[in-house]
């Protein structure tokens, strides 16, 4: 038995590459959270040295792709069976699921010591909270068993700009609030956009993501009063004079983009896959690189 166990790891240490492990650490998702903890950083008003700046992206980077690899240790059996994530990693055998496991932790540990002992305890506790609650709350708890596995579980990926300003001020106001909360509102329109024309995977893998459980009409809906709540939470900044005039008209077109998008699905036919949804969902990507790039140029204009 132990000869068994030695060669399956020898099997698997053959198979995996450093870019598996880049994989593991869902490079895509990891991408967003150093562009919105950068954008964060740079929005604070307190400027620290670049070499702690440059630290500071790269330890929430690292804690976003530490969550994200143990996320794909715990999914491994829904990833094999859903066309999107079949070909991820461990379901097709290059990374042993245990190494995945370890590799989340030792770099979940590595990332909250270092910003830390490097930057201050409050940044690091946020990014351990982050952490914690990407993998408990939302993937181990949530994402199997209710369809608004998304709407809470979205906090997750609305940290990156708020331990960013941290990073730099060492403390919490509205304004990064408010970028957390741009975030945590934009999340559920992008992925029940996804999931109106990936429904049969999800179903598939029996994972209760809104137009499986609640069907098309009511997501659809869902989609359009959440786009509505996105632009008003995207003017705050502005209103509340955190950011100009270059902002806010970014922000009106952006939104009514977004909103015309959401407003195509929701009056399209729901017994027909609507061309709609993946438009939204590609869109939503760009819209939330732009919106915050605006408010990053806004506040040097």
């Amino acid at each position: 038995m132990e000869s068994k166990t030695a060669n399956d790891l020898e099997v698997f240490e053959s198979k995996s590459s450093v870019e598996d492990y880049i994989a593991l650490l869902k490079p895509r998702v990891m991408l967003l959270a150093v562009f919105t903890s950068l954008c964060g950083l740079c929005l604070a008003p307190v400027s620290i040295h670049p070499f702690m700046f440059v630290l500071s992206i790269f330890c929430i980077s690292l804690g976003a792709g530490a969550a994200g690899a143990i996320n794909m240790w715990f999914d491994r059996d829904i990833d094999s069976l859903m066309e999107r994530t079949k070909k991820r990693p461990i379901p097709v055998g290059k990374i042993d699921a245990d190494n995945a496991l370890g590799f989340g932790i030792m770099l979940s540990v590595i990332s909250v010591l270092m910003l830390g002992l490097s930057l201050n305890y409050l940044a690091a506790c946020l990014l351990a909270f982050s952490i914690f609650f990407y993998i408990f709350i939302y993937t181990i708890w949530l994402k199997r068993r209710t369809p608004q596995n998304i709407v809470i579980g979205g906090a997750a990926g609305a940290f990156p700009p708020v331990i960013g300003w941290v990073c730099s001020t060492g403390e919490l106001n509205t304004f990064p609030l408010i970028l957390f909360l741009l975030i945590f509102i934009w999340t559920p329109p992008h992925f029940w956009a996804l999931a109106l024309y990936k429904d049969i995977e999800y179903s598939k893998a029996k994972v209760p993501m809104l137009p499986v459980v609640s069907g098309q009409r009511n997501t659809k809906i869902q989609i359009f009063i959440y786009s509505l709540l996105l632009m008003i939470v995207s003017l705050l900044p502005y209103f509340l004079n955190y950011s100009g005039s270059f902002y806010f008209t970014t922000s009106l077109v952006l939104n009514s983009f977004f909103l015309y998008l959401a407003y195509k699905i929701l009056r399209s036919d729901d017994n027909k896959k609507t061309a709609f949804a993946p438009s939204l969902f590609k869109f939503s990507i760009i819209y939330l690189y732009l919106i915050f790039s605006s408010l990053v140029i806004d506040s040097y204009l």
